[in-house]
């Protein structure tokens, strides 16, 4: 199965609520909302990028437990973007300071921001142009690092902040720099 986009601009334009009620209506579908208007359905993932996806996830909440810099949030949580996007990146991690001055009502919804550092990892099924796409989007909201870590052709892709991303062959670690101080995730177990 693959990703499904419906381009359902010459129809209706929905707006962030209409969104919102489709994806709370329908839990078991993973959507996600382009800025153009064009709504998207992501398949379930199979076993090996689940695994890989959890153990992704748990890394970064390990070391945020550590330091309690930020907070941790997994798959299937969206992100209101700037750009009026609305994107569940696999894994998510925002500072603390912005996430403190969200509303409690906010934090309840589709948090309305871009997340500080994401990562994307691509699936049998996924493109990689729609990824990439993706990635220099959560950029150019905001995003101050991001990973796409394409295990068919064994590479990372590093996405920061007003920089071109760093394509990575294989590396057996990964660090979260300034932004994630003492975050190295080794990544053996993806590859």
């Amino acid at each position: 199965m693959t990703t499904l986009t419906l381009d359902l601009r010459s129809v209706i334009r929905l707006s962030h609520a209409q969104f919102e009620q489709i994806a709370l209506a329908n839990p078991d579908l993973r959507l996600e909302l382009t800025a153009d208007g064009e709504l998207v359905l992501m398949p379930p993932t199979g076993g090996n990028t689940g695994r890989r996806n959890s153990d992704l996830t748990t890394e970064i909440t390990l070391w945020n437990r550590r330091t309690q810099l930020g907070v941790v949030f997994d798959s299937s949580t969206v992100f209101r973007l700037p750009n009026g996007a609305e994107r569940s990146p696999d894994v998510a991690w925002v500072r603390l300071d912005r996430w403190q001055r969200l509303t409690l009502a906010d934090q309840d919804a589709f948090p309305p921001l871009c997340p500080d550092f994401v990562i994307e990892l691509r699936s049998k099924t996924d493109r990689l142009a729609p990824l990439q796409a993706k990635l220099r989007e959560y950029q150019a909201n905001g995003c101050r690092l991001g990973w796409l870590i394409n295990v068919q052709d064994c590479q990372v892709e590093v996405y920061r902040a007003d920089q071109p991303p760093e394509i990575l062959a294989a590396p057996s670690l990964l660090s979260g720099e300034d932004l994630l101080p003492g975050l190295v995730v080794e990544t053996t177990e993806i590859w």
